[in-house]
């Protein structure tokens, strides 16, 4: 059975990113990472080389192509099945990374930090990932009003949708993604994902970013290593919702629970003969 959902495994190779920042700056650790990541499930593996944690500082083009290249095509050279993504908004370092073998460019800024990145990737017929941020990472904290926030990302995503089709890009190869933890308050976080069938309406793949993020931990009160039932729980809830890509830093975990939630949802194990279900002694 096809899955319908996918797993996007986080291999962030910064100094700075708020649950693994610097764990995995050595090239070779973040490629063994990577290839953890693809044993646990992951469909793609997600290269970031510049942080997007609250207040977190820009980097130039040159020191994040420093920061991923290596990455990516050490993990081209290990024989790597899973898709690979570029976590970028840069023009520069998406150009680069898909001729050494990246297949998605996920852009949280969805083409306004650089426009021409839209044309790229309609050149180059890759898929992208349209993600909603007010502001930038230093600021998007600072204001977190909304009338009404799923309303309003739902425009915004929209017209991002419609600027990617206008540059060229099929509409095959867009997902969207509501920005969760990007310029949102814990209760428009959770609002979201409580209302996400409102976004999943628009007929795009969805993805998730939750993983050990900051309204997890006020919600429960623990420290980002130990958000990972945090995590299940709002991925389980967003897969129910009509999500089907989750980003995630614990792969393994996060995929054995949407496997039973998938199975759960089609009903496919309840039509088997009970005979077949038995284990093996």
């Amino acid at each position: 059975m096809n899955k319908p959902y996918r797993v996007v495994g986080i291999v962030n190779v910064t100094p700075d990113s708020f649950s693994d920042g610097g764990r995995y700056m050595e090239p070779n650790a973040a490629v063994a990472r990577a290839l953890e990541l693809e044993r646990e499930g992951a469909a793609y593996i997600d290269v970031g080389g510049e942080s997007t944690r609250p207040g977190a500082e820009p980097v130039s083009a040159a020191e994040e192509l420093r920061r991923v290249m290596p990455v990516i095509e050490g993990l081209r050279a290990s024989g790597l099945r899973a898709a690979i993504s570029i976590d970028t908004s840069k023009v520069a370092v998406a150009r680069a990374a898909i001729a050494a073998g990246a297949s998605l460019v996920n852009d949280v800024t969805a083409f306004r930090a650089e426009p021409e990145l839209a044309s790229l990737v309609a050149e180059l017929e890759v898929d992208c990932c349209l993600m909603h941020m007010r502001g930038d990472p230093r600021t998007m904290q600072r204001e977190v009003h909304y009338d009404d926030v799923v309303a309003e990302v739902l425009e915004f995503l929209e017209q991002r949708v419609g600027y990617a089709l206008a540059a060229g890009i099929a509409r095959e190869r867009i997902t969207i993604d509501p920005g969760i933890g990007f310029g949102k308050s814990v209760g428009h976080n959770l609002e979201l994902l409580s209302r996400l069938e409102e976004i999943t309406a628009l007929g795009l793949p969805v993805l998730i970013g939750t993983s050990r993020k900051s309204f997890l931990g006020v919600v429960t009160g623990k420290p980002s290593d130990d958000r990972l039932p945090g995590t299940i729980a709002t991925c389980v809830m967003a897969f129910e919702r009509g999500a089907s890509m989750f980003r995630v830093h614990d792969v393994g975990p996060v995929a054995d629970a949407l496997a039973v939630a998938a199975a759960t949802v089609s009903g496919q194990w309840m039509k088997t003969p009970t005979s077949s279900m038995r284990p093996r002694s």
